[in-house]
C-alpha cells in the first residue's frame, strides 16, 4: 500500500495540472506600441481564444497607472474609442485585440516604451462558472509606426 501512494500523488497532481492548464486563454502575436518620450499613452495588442466561454474582465500592468479594455468605432465618419465593461471571448473562437478594434489601453504611462523593451500584462477572466482568474502575458514593445502588424504564427 505505501508503494502505491506515491503513484497516487503523482497522478493527482498531473491531473489537477492538466485541469488548471486547460483552463488558460490561448494568447498569440502579444505586442504593446512604442511611445515617444512625451507620450502618457499607448495600446496593447494580441489575439485571444479561450478553451470555453469566457471573458474578458481587464488587464493591468506596472507600466501605467491605468489599464483598461476599450473598443473603436465609427460615428458618422468619426472614430471614437471607449472604454468597455468587458468582451466576451467564446470558446475555440480567436478574437483580435487590433489597432482600429478592441484593445488594451496603457494610461499614464510611467516612462516611454521601447522597441526591445517587454511588457508584462496581466489580464482578468471570468470563466462560464464565474470563477475569476488572472493569466500573465509577456508583450514585446514594437516601433511606434507598427499599426497593424498582426503576424500569423
Amino acid at each position: 500500500m505505501s508503494k502505491s501512494l506515491p503513484l497516487i500523488a503523482t497522478a493527482c497532481l498531473m491531473f489537477s495540472s492538466l485541469s488548471v492548464w486547460a483552463g488558460e486563454v490561448k494568447v498569440e502575436n502579444a505586442w504593446v506600441r512604442g511611445t515617444v518620450a512625451a507620450q502618457k499613452a499607448s495600446g496593447a495588442f494580441m489575439r485571444l481564444t479561450a478553451p470555453e466561454d469566457m471573458r474578458l474582465l481587464g488587464a493591468s500592468t506596472s507600466v501605467a497607472k491605468v489599464t483598461e479594455v476599450h473598443e473603436m468605432t465609427m460615428d458618422k465618419d468619426i472614430m471614437k474609442m471607449h472604454p468597455i465593461d468587458g468582451l466576451d471571448l467564446p470558446a475555440g473562437k480567436p478574437v483580435a485585440l487590433t489597432p482600429g478594434g478592441y484593445h488594451i489601453m496603457l494610461m499614464g504611462l510611467k516612462a516611454p516604451l521601447a522597441e526591445g523593451q517587454t511588457v508584462e500584462i496581466v489580464l482578468r477572466l471570468r470563466d462560464a462558472h464565474g470563477q475569476v482568474s488572472e493569466q500573465r502575458v509577456e508583450a514585446p514593445v514594437r516601433p511606434l509606426g507598427a499599426a497593424g502588424m498582426m503576424h500569423h504564427n
